[in-house]
């Protein structure tokens, strides 16, 4: 789960982090005589029409890759970031087999419902603001110079830049509104874990257990180390639901039957149990992350959200 949350705040952090005509060609009209007037001949009995009104040229539209409650995600900003994306994977091993296109999509349709929830919230990026951060922004890289480097090496012009962070503060005002929300406190079980690694040994294990061994001695025998103690945790926090499920359904004292998982054979023992007991740091990001992520499921089917890739 702390691997899931870090890579959360990595995302979370390179984003803050990345976020950071036709005219004449001035000849003078020549002046001097009028030109002659011609007359046309027009034949006794028809009637003069009128020359028609040249319709005026229509505006190109702008490429779009998605449009989000209305708001659109141009093509031009989705091929940028999928490019910047990229070349920040490639130096850390990440595996872009998971399809970039998805990845980079959803991480721009999510930080727009962000926004526009922010803007809903009150919450507006003024000159001001936007102003500030940038001023923040040049004094961590060095000056002015050294941002409009840095944000020329990784494919900004100046307006996609300042479109780019002022959407990223406003989401992160609205990601640490949900994130706050989490309360300090939740129900949680303190759990003792025997794990083992074949379906013969769990079951001779357990039936120990039937016999009337003691829990926490056979624990310590198979993890000396930690006695098997899984401490304190909440619903939402384990990786493997099942192991959640089985532990909240233990009152304190009893132990489960052997749970598979891909990580093996389990057998859980509930020490004790409190509806209000304090989350730890750990636990406390691993339920705001989950918060964030649960809201922007919601949001997402309340939304109206166009993909327009070709």
């Amino acid at each position: 789960m702390t691997l899931r949350f870090q890579r959360a705040i990595l995302i979370a952090a390179c984003l803050f982090l990345l976020l950071l005509s036709a005219c004449g060609d001035g000849s003078p009209i020549p002046t001097g005589s009028p030109p002659p007037v011609i007359k046309s001949e027009t034949p006794p009995g028809v009637t003069p029409q009128p020359s028609p009104t040249p319709v005026p040229p229509t505006s190109t539209p702008v490429p779009l890759a998605a449009l989000v409650n209305g708001e659109p995600v141009t093509l031009a900003e989705f091929q940028a970031e999928l490019a910047r994306f990229q070349a920040s994977s490639a130096g850390t091993g990440t595996n872009l087999a998971s399809d970039p296109d998805t990845i980079v999509l959803n991480e721009l349709t999510g930080q727009l419902l962000l926004s526009q929830a922010a803007a809903e919230n009150g919450f507006i990026v003024d000159e001001s603001l936007l102003q500030s951060r940038i001023d923040t922004l040049e004094a961590q890289l060095g000056g002015p110079s050294a941002l409009a480097d840095w944000a020329l090496s990784h494919g900004y012009t100046d307006d996609d830049f300042k479109l780019a962070l002022r959407r990223s503060i406003a989401a992160a005002w609205m990601r640490d509104q949900i994130a706050a929300a989490v309360p300090d406190t939740a129900d949680q079980v303190h759990v003792l874990q025997i794990l083992l690694y074949n379906s013969t040994q769990a079951d001779q294990v357990y039936a120990l257990l039937q016999s009337g061994q003691e829990f926490p001695d056979l624990a310590a025998s198979y993890d000396p180390i930690t006695g098997g103690d899984l401490g304190w945790f909440p619903r939402g926090y384990l990786s493997e639901p099942s192991l959640e499920d089985a532990a909240f359904a233990l009152q304190p004292g009893q132990f489960s039957p052997v749970i598979e998982t891909n990580l093996g054979f389990h057998i859980l023992y509930v020490i004790e149990r409190d509806a209000q007991h304090p989350l730890d740091p750990d636990a406390r990001r691993a339920l705001q992350l989950k918060a964030l992520q649960d809201w922007l499921t919601e949001r997402r089917d309340q939304s109206d959200i166009q993909i327009l890739l070709p």
